[in-house]
């Protein structure tokens, strides 16, 4: 079982020697100790936190500052984390906000619904601060990548994929991506015609090494399929994974 999360020791004069980083981290987590540990470890890495003890207040918070990451419990008092995930991923404002849900919760169907609503990670109760400090680094790493400025807009069939505005499109309507279905469609349609395997899909869109159940990838695959207006574009290939239409 991986080690719960607390608080680290200070230095000899108590300081927290790291410098901020300027990322902003929003904890919606009604744990009291929880949400005090997470606080001083991360202002230790050096990143900005706020928080909020219950959904009402946590909506409002990442509604009105847009976090740059935010660390979602599933049962809160008041709006539920699920209903927060909704909102969240219906406004425009917020729907790229990279979402890592914590959560008690560890079958493999509370998983799928958790990424079906829109999280990029899933990290269940206890967890090591070492590793969620991984996954967001990571997280925030993929999000705040620049893009290629050869490949700024990638275009294949009638999907459009504009890399500096982090924007899509199919027939030229704008489709409303989360993070991670942005990566998954960016990965299929630069190499159309290639079959990815699940796990290389993983890879590419949620990140090396990042703990997620390989039928996550199938649920994000129904749901591109469903925005993308079911044109058949992301064909199954029997006994490897996916690839875009040729």
């Amino acid at each position: 079982m991986a080690e719960p999360v607390t608080p680290e020791k200070k230095t000899d004069k108590g300081r927290v020697s790291a410098p901020p980083n300027g990322v902003r981290v929003l904890i919606i987590e009604d744990e009291p100790a929880l949400v005090d540990a997470l606080t001083y470890n991360l202002r230790r890495e050096g990143y900005e936190v706020s928080s909020a003890a219950n959904g009402e207040n946590g909506l409002l918070l990442a509604l009105h500052t847009i976090p740059d990451i935010i660390l979602l419990d599933i049962m809160l008092p008041g709006i539920n984390g699920q209903e927060i995930l909704r909102e969240l991923r219906a406004t425009e404002k917020t729907r790229a906000v990279p979402v890592i849900i914590l959560s008690a919760r560890s079958e493999e169907i509370d998983q799928v619904v958790g990424f079906s609503l829109g999280a990029d990670d899933y990290v269940t109760k206890p967890f090591s601060f070492k590793v969620l400090l991984q996954r967001i680094k990571a997280l925030h790493r993929r999000s705040d990548l620049p893009a290629d400025t050869a490949a700024e807009v990638v275009h294949h069939g009638p999907v459009r994929l504009d890399l500096v505005r982090h924007k899509a499109f199919v027939s030229g309507n704008e489709m409303i991506l989360t993070p991670t279905e942005f990566r998954l469609l960016e990965c299929l349609v630069t190499k159309p015609g290639r079959a990815f395997s699940r796990l290389d899909l993983m890879e590419n869109a949620i990140g090396e090494g990042a703990i997620v159940l390989e039928r996550t990838i199938d649920v994000h695959v129904k749901t591109l399929r469903k925005k993308l207006g079911d044109m058949d574009l992301i064909e199954t290939v029997r006994g490897v994974g996916y690839r875009f239409k040729e």
